[in-house]
């Protein structure tokens, strides 16, 4: 089934990436930003439900489609029955593993309808592969090798140019050193902060850090989000004692 009533079917490897994407974006986004309401529709009492991505980055939990065989590989089935049965983040991540195995059969599917060569399905699943999957970004499993970022507690996570000439003058104090030598240890250690945050994923879409971006850490999971993802604006940040993302708010509200 496909959100919006018009049939899409991508047809080069550029396109059923595009199509991967978006969908994927849009599982995200109900797995992470907008869980609460992810939760609160996969009801248990329901019939069988299946979470769908959209190639317009929309979300959709609905019953799987009538037609047999359906048009598309069909998702995961039955995933609210699980639901009051586990741990919340364990039957999300459940959730994020079968979004996964079903967005590369979909993916895989148009390959073979559209006749992909074995150097076409090669270079779409290296593409593919280059994003961390729906259950990393899920868990945080994609930016542990960013560890060390957590400990930051800059609100602002993007680390702007003053932060960073705020650090650099420290290390190296103007009566120490020659102007443009010291304006190199700047750039220098600007250029370190960008290396530091280029692995960061943020936690609601799963792309990557971008400086000129503003990002915004949450105190309880550590996970690093876009503002405009969770909606928090840089003049809003500064007024955050303790940010709280929406995973994590909805977990301290529910009984």
């Amino acid at each position: 089934m496909e959100g919006g009533g018009a049939q899409y079917n991508p047809r080069t490897v550029e396109e059923v990436f595009r199509d991967f994407k978006g969908r994927r974006a849009g599982m995200i986004k109900a797995l992470t930003a907008d869980v609460e309401e992810f939760y609160q529709q996969c009801d248990p009492e329901k019939e069988n439900l299946c979470l769908y991505g959209f190639p317009n980055e929309q979300w959709e939990v609905n019953l799987p489609a009538e037609e047999v065989p359906p048009e598309l590989p069909e998702p995961a089935l039955g995933i609210n029955f699980a639901r009051d049965g586990m741990q919340e983040k364990d039957w999300l991540s459940l959730v994020a593993v079968h979004s996964d195995a079903w967005l590369l059969s979909v993916a895989f599917y148009f390959g073979a309808r559209f006749g992909f060569d074995k150097a076409d399905r090669k270079r779409l699943f290296n593409m593919i592969n280059d994003l961390p999957t729906i259950f990393e970004v899920v868990t945080g499993a994609a930016k542990k090798q960013t560890k060390e970022k957590s400990s930051v507690s800059n609100h602002s996570s993007n680390k702007s140019k003053s932060n960073s000439k705020t650090e650099s003058q420290a290390k190296h104090p103007k009566a120490s050193q020659p102007k443009d030598e010291e304006e190199g240890l700047e750039d220098e250690d600007e250029d370190e902060d960008e290396d530091e945050h280029g692995e960061t994923l943020c936690g609601a879409c799963g792309e990557n850090y971008a400086s000129d971006e503003f990002w915004i850490c949450c105190d309880v999971c550590e996970k690093w989000f876009h503002g405009k993802c969770v909606k928090i604006t840089p003049a809003r940040a500064e007024h955050i004692k303790q940010y709280k993302c929406p995973s994590c708010s909805n977990k301290r509200a529910r009984p």
